[in-house]
């Protein structure tokens, strides 16, 4: 094994192989990795009964008189936190990378809204908990067809996909409000609480599927980290080295779409994760498009952060991690519109031609 250093990364080499460490990404993902596990830490021992740490890590390895609190109250919640942050912004990391755009991810393309529509028709028609999750898994899955087959005509990159998948979430979000509105009073209300998004009442069942959907996908993200280097190039490029770059973007999208069904069928319409994990991790990192890793402990640190203070925060009402991300979802849009609008604006002033001495004179007598 081999290491040659170039600048900003390393290559290593064992054999014929070749792995590239951005070293900026490296030291982020370990910052990114200490904030969770002290985000885990934390929503371990605190909450509405205070546990040391040492007690926290007693229980997890042996008895302690506080077993019921920490592996049946908090750390199965917490563990679900920690896969779905990741499975979440994984697939908004997937999702804008292809489509070249901050907004696109699964809450705005209308992923989630499907979800949310076949989960409402399976409660309030009253099949029960038995199958919310094959039936939001369903729908988030047959959204995203229908958001690709109207906005992926030429190419997923186009502002096209995008307004195709918004169009499809206001339309499918409608149909859920008048399933709301036509069910009996109790399952309207297990509904909403279900649209809302929470990890309440959640266990190890719920935990166990996004791990074994993450686990099963680990591969394809492995493929996926290589091949969003490709995805970029335009088409007489693509060509020219023999990259499929169409069918490479079809692919990806489904395992975002794949990745983002699956924890949304878990835990509910939990917005914005999606959105504002990739784009933190790529603002630390400084790269063109958002990095796996970092985005899957990003949107990890967010939804264990977001389900501790819905669950502290509030005296003995908890509050669902949705209603926080979302809140946070719609500060982080307000800035990206903002910081957006300056950046244009400076460019605009940067191309903008600089007019000499004569040439001010000539335009003050013309006006």
């Amino acid at each position: 094994m081999t290491g040659l250093d170039l600048p900003g990364r390393t290559v290593i080499r064992v054999g014929v192989h070749s792995v590239t460490v951005h070293r900026r990404s490296a030291a982020v993902c370990a910052v990114l990795l200490a904030a969770l596990l002290a985000a885990v830490t934390t929503a371990l021992c605190l909450g509405e009964t205070y546990i040391t740490f040492a007690d926290a890590l007693a229980s997890l390895t042996g008895e302690s008189p506080y077993d019921l609190t920490i592996e049946v109250l908090r750390l199965p919640r917490t563990v679900l936190a920690v896969a779905a942050g990741a499975a979440l912004a994984l697939s908004g990391a997937l999702i804008q990378s292809i489509a070249r755009n901050p907004l696109a991810s699964p809450d705005i393309i209308g992923v989630t809204a499907g979800a949310g529509l076949a989960a409402t028709l399976a409660l309030t028609a009253g099949l029960g908990f038995t199958l919310l999750a094959p039936a939001a898994l369903a729908g988030g899955l047959a959204a995203a067809a229908l958001v690709l087959a109207v906005g992926s005509k030429g190419s997923l990159s186009t502002p096209r996909f995008v307004l195709a998948g918004i169009a499809v979430a206001v339309l499918l979000k409608s149909g859920t409000q008048m399933l709301l509105l036509a069910a009996a009073p109790i399952d309207a209300q297990r509904a909403q609480i279900w649209l809302i998004g929470t990890l309440a009442g959640r266990g190890w069942d719920e935990a166990a599927f996004v791990g074994a959907v993450l686990l099963l996908a680990l591969p394809a993200l492995l493929w996926a980290q290589r091949a969003l280097d490709t995805t970029a190039l335009d088409g007489p490029t693509a060509i020219g080295i023999g990259v499929r770059v169409s069918s490479r973007r079809l692919w990806l999208a489904v395992l975002g779409v794949v990745l983002a069904s699956a924890a949304v069928s878990q835990v509910g319409s939990v917005e914005f994760v999606a959105l504002a994990a990739p784009q933190i991790a790529r603002r630390l990192t400084r790269t063109s498009r958002p990095p796996l890793l970092a985005t899957a402990l990003a949107g990890s640190v967010l939804l264990v952060l977001a389900d501790w203070v819905g669950r502290t925060a509030f005296g003995d009402y908890q509050l669902p991690a949705g209603v926080l991300t979302a809140a946070l979802g719609g500060a982080y849009l307000i800035y990206l519109l903002m910081t957006k609008g300056k950046t244009s604006a400076q460019q605009h002033h940067r191309r903008a031609p600089r007019l000499g001495r004569r040439d001010r004179t000539d335009r003050v007598r013309q006006l």
